[in-house]
């Protein structure tokens, strides 16, 4: 499922300055992508508390090149949150012709509580914290939402997941475990055990659906 991304511009064409669009000069694309590049490193690293101006040094340009393409911090912080959630519905969206329902469901679910304990923006978004975002509105969120509660079915209906959570449900452990992982300095082996506990959770359990 091929999703726009609702924060890039189209095919070299920058925001409106005016009432006309221009296209981008190949050296104002190479500045964006490098902003973009060190904000990415930057808000994964340590959340959506970077300034502007400190993603502006580390991408090696003026800070009046950062706010010519991104206006203000939540624009960037959107931006690069967008891209990658667009990533993960993309990965969804190619586990839903797995043949066992049950192992797209848990690979998915790994992967996205992995990503959100590794990338602080990530989990922020999810979790609504930090910057003021109105993300939950925005298209590529509910999309995430739509693919996750696609694999959620199909693994209930196979028998693997239990039947009596909704996808809500699963997006509020994942965040929250996620988050957990993500402030808590877990190494990589308490972050597999607490992954597993939390998928556990969300296993079938028959001495549960025979209650």
């Amino acid at each position: 499922m091929a999703l726009p991304d609702p924060t890039a511009p189209a095919a070299g064409i920058t925001a409106l300055d005016g009432c006309e669009s221009r296209p981008l000069r190949a050296d104002a694309r190479r500045n964006r992508d490098r902003v973009l590049e060190a904000a990415r490193a930057a808000f994964g690293a340590e959340g959506s508390e970077v300034s502007l101006d400190e993603i502006a040094r580390r991408a090696g340009v003026g800070p009046g090149t950062v706010y010519r393409h991104f206006p203000t911090k939540e624009a960037l912080f959107e931006a690069v949150v967008f891209d990658r959630i667009g990533e993960l519905v993309a990965e969804a969206g190619a586990l839903s012709d797995d043949p066992d329902p049950g192992r797209a469901f848990s690979s998915f679910v790994e992967r996205l509580a992995r990503e959100g304990a590794l990338k602080r923006d990530l989990v922020e978004a999810l979790a609504s914290g930090g910057i003021h975002l109105q993300l939950g509105e925005a298209p590529i969120l509910r999309a995430l939402t739509d693919v996750l509660a696609e694999l959620l079915h199909r693994a209930q209906r196979a028998g693997a997941v239990r039947s009596d959570i909704s996808v809500d449900d699963v997006m509020a452990v994942l965040t929250g475990t996620a988050f957990a992982i993500c402030h808590s300095g877990a190494d990589a082996e308490q972050t597999r055990r607490l992954l597993a506990i939390m998928y556990d959770g969300l296993r079938t359990d028959r001495t549960t659906e025979d209650m």
